[in-house]
């Protein structure tokens, strides 16, 4: 729509280059490819008859895959939306292919069903919950093959993906109508996923007056109507029940222009975020639910930030971004970026750790290739698809970058070719580690043409940027949280940015002598298997810690230990955690 801010450039158009983004793309791809397409459908050949082995079959999936799971056939979804984004932004002809032979096996599935039902679990589990009796989510379940399709076809091409939904919706338009509206409040009560959104996707798609009506009867006023109302109807509420609902209303927003749907997101972005706050990592809740506003510090444990909130809410972030051209989001994707997607990805096996725990001595507990398959295996896969997703966006002005990603964009401004590349300075002739995070943006255009470049100064930004244009230096304002506009006639032009970092402290909002340590927008982990008090002035955490081990052949590290304690230890970035036991709040007192 035209209230649109901000437009994501095309997928196709950006590449990524050498950095630990495009590696963990590259382990993200290996694992795609590497499932076998038998066992990733299945539970869509045993719901359509076509399954049913006499013995134990090679590589089955387990875990949320097992055919007695009430949530079987959730992956597969995730899966397809995964590799539709690969392909869309990598061209790769052979997950291209592995992708549309499963959507032409879904269609087998759904003709085998008698047409129009193309689900890994039985229809029966709708009337389930439509009755009373306990199913563990079919509607959220359901939704991400749904989900999966939809990307198929609007990110791959994939006609067929189409096809397969509008006719899975002949399904659901019946089956809902049988209902008032009462009755649908009572059965979206169990955890409805993303139905609201693809529905909203599909109308877009359609036009179907059908499809804007299950869009209408999938809203969720029981939700919905405290948050427009200024109530509080999330604290101890499971989080990622509600986040793809909202965004649900973000897309509704998108295709209908109801203002009552962007209200929504809104009042659930001040609601969730702006008047609850988070960890240091960006991420939120204990258990899978929300924590009460700004009281963080008793539910540090061994169940916080669970992976898929911080996606969701990362897309719901994109969502207000786009539509406002607000730094703030960025930042906030920024930091859940370092501090979740990639702390929660293993680095050399790919899988998922379903938490980060924040408690004194934690641990990661990481998922397996084929066993597992929780709900944030799911959000992995898409995850590490998507980077290209967020660094560039196209606005009436010009370009704006939102993150400092290693990538090469080709675009084009009023019908000329344009050619940014990014990339990260490794600064290597400086005699210690940099204080600075260092940007050069190459911009060649086919012949002189002039736009706005909007770049983006974050949160941690600790003194005045340098900001310079073929050497030339720009007025650029010390303004966290802001873009810095650069407007000229590009043609063959050099930009170098360079953005002050320092050590942070970062208290818990209810126990400010609780403090972790952020080395700009990274969190920094304490290697210790207990807690363990620091002494110091948290106004000077770098009299605290101390670099270490900095440089490595032709690259900086960025560890860190404690300098002048009773007890020293190792400091080094949450997101190169393995296996060892870590630690992220010390209580920090003044020095005896």
């Amino acid at each position: 729509m035209s209230a649109h801010k901000l437009m994501p450039v095309p997928r196709r158009n950006v590449q990524l280059q050498r950095s630990v983004f495009q590696s963990r793309f590259d382990l993200n791809y290996r694992y795609l490819m590497g499932l076998k397409d038998e066992n990733l459908l299945q539970n869509y050949y045993q719901e359509a008859g076509l399954w049913a082995p006499r013995q134990h079959p090679e590589g089955i999936h387990w875990g949320w895959e097992s055919p007695t799971c009430q949530v079987r056939g959730h992956f597969l979804g995730h899966w397809l939306s995964a590799a539709a984004r690969i392909w869309a932004h990598t061209g790769d002809a052979q997950i291209k292919a592995k992708a549309d032979h499963i959507v032409t096996e879904l269609a087998r599935c759904q003709h085998e069903n008698g047409g129009e039902w193309a689900g890994s679990i039985p229809p029966t589990y709708l009337e389930w919950i439509a009755r009373g009796k306990g199913v563990w989510a079919p509607h959220y379940t359901l939704h991400k093959t749904m989900m999966g399709l939809i990307e198929m076809h609007t990110l791959a091409g994939n006609a067929q993906a189409l096809e397969i939904m509008q006719r899975w919706a002949e399904w659901f338009y019946r089956w809902t109508g049988q209902f008032t509206r009462a009755q649908m409040d009572d059965i979206l009560d169990v955890e409805t996923g993303g139905m609201l959104e693809v529905w909203a996707d599909l109308y877009a798609l359609t036009g179907d007056p059908r499809h804007l009506e299950l869009l209408r009867r999938y809203d969720r006023p029981r939700l919905f109507q405290p948050l427009l109302d200024g109530q509080d109807p999330l604290t101890n509420k499971h989080a990622n029940t509600t986040i793809p609902e909202v965004q649900g209303a973000a897309r509704a927003w998108e295709v209908t222009g109801e203002a009552r749907w962007r209200e929504i997101v809104e009042a659930y972005w001040r609601c969730a975020v702006t008047d609850r706050g988070y960890y240091c990592t960006g991420g939120q809740t204990c258990g899978e639910v929300w924590t009460p506003p700004h009281e963080l510090a008793a539910r540090l444990g061994d169940k916080n930030q669970e992976h898929c909130v911080v996606y969701n809410m990362m897309r719901l972030a994109d969502y207000l971004f786009r539509w406002t051209g607000d730094a703030s989001y960025a930042d906030y994707c920024e930091r859940n970026l370092y501090n979740g997607i990639l702390a929660q990805q293993h680095p050399c096996t790919g899988m998922i750790t379903y938490f980060l725990p924040l408690q004194a001595g934690a641990r990661k507990t990481w998922g397996t290739p084929t066993d597992h398959f929780w709900c944030c295996h799911g959000s992995l896969v898409q995850a590490h698809a998507s980077y290209a997703d967020g660094i560039y966006y196209a606005g009436e002005e010009g370009l704006t970058i939102a993150q400092y990603i290693p990538s090469t964009l080709r675009w084009e401004w009023q019908g000329v070719p344009v050619e940014v590349s990014l990339a990260l300075d490794p600064q290597i002739a400086r005699t210690h580690r940099p204080e600075t995070v260092a940007v050069r943006v190459s911009v060649r255009a086919a012949q002189p043409v002039a736009f706005a470049l909007h770049v983006r100064l974050p949160w941690w930004l600790s003194a005045a940027p340098t900001v310079t244009v073929n050497g030339l230096r720009q007025d650029v304002p010390h303004a966290p949280t802001t873009f810095a506009p650069l407007r000229r006639t590009w043609h063959e032009d050099e930009v170098y940015i360079e953005l002050p970092k320092r050590l942070y402290t970062c208290p818990l909002p209810d126990a400010p002598e609780m403090v972790a340590f952020m080395d700009g927008p990274v969190v920094l982990a304490g290697l210790c298997d207990e807690e363990i008090t620091l002494y110091g002035d948290p106004a000077h955490p770098e009299a605290i810690l101390t670099p270490d081990n900095e440089r490595e052949w032709a690259y900086w590290r960025h560890d860190y230990r404690t300098c002048g304690q009773p007890r020293n230890i190792r400091f080094t970035p949450l997101y190169e955690v393995v296996d060892e036991r870590y630690t992220v709040y010390f209580p920090l007192q003044e020095r005896l």
